[in-house]
């Protein structure tokens, strides 16, 4: 089946590690700070964060200005300030301070979608979960493996047609396979080591 060779292959070259980090609060946080943000910036961010707010009880009760001199960094810092305020006092209040590994829960906390709950579930607690982002859904697209307009739509047919057992690794693998060879202009086809089974080369 072509979508094992993918993954076989994509594993052997990328060896994905430990996935789940054991401190969905931090997870949820994180990915929230993460959107429309490079990685790097989103990693420096939540470190000085989490150094001086460690904890939901903590979190909620920061000043919100405070809040945005420590993301500054990150992309539309003054819309996510209250709002990781605001998650922070729903979990603490309405959860007894701990992230829900729900999903229906998770999608009712502000500035929370698909793509973030899914990452909760898989690196916050270690479900099995698939979570897509722009990398996903265009690979998965180019590869063949869907035929779809929105992460949404890509996320439901990946659950199709993807072994259970890939679910959790499939974000981390195409993401670095995004970030590395299969980049959304110009991308490496010349040396991928999936181009044997791509059904098109040189993508713009």
């Amino acid at each position: 089946m072509t979508i094992n060779r993918i993954i076989s292959r994509l594993k052997k070259r990328y060896q994905p590690g430990k996935i789940h980090s054991n401190d969905p609060f931090r997870t949820l946080i994180a990915t929230v700070l993460s959107q429309r943000t490079r990685d790097e910036v989103t990693d420096r961010a939540s470190e000085k964060l989490f150094s001086k707010y460690g904890t939901a009880a903590v979190l909620a009760h920061a000043d919100v200005s405070d809040i945005e001199e420590l993301i500054r960094e990150v992309g539309f810092y003054r819309v996510k300030a209250p709002r990781i305020k605001e998650i922070a006092r729903i979990i603490n209040n309405d959860f007894k301070g701990k992230v829900p590994a729900d999903m229906d829960a998770l999608l009712s906390l502000p500035g929370v979608g698909r793509k973030t709950a899914n990452c909760v579930l898989v690196y916050g607690f270690g479900r099995d979960a698939i979570a897509v982002d722009t990398h996903v859904h265009r690979i998965s697209n180019r590869l063949g493996l869907v035929s779809t307009k929105t992460p949404e739509e890509t996320e439901i047919k990946l659950r199709e047609v993807l072994p259970k057992k890939h679910w959790r690794h499939i974000n981390e693998l195409l993401v670095r396979f995004g970030q590395d060879i299969c980049r959304p202009v110009a991308p490496k086809c010349d040396v991928c080591i999936l181009a044997d089974l791509c059904p098109g080369k040189n993508h713009s």
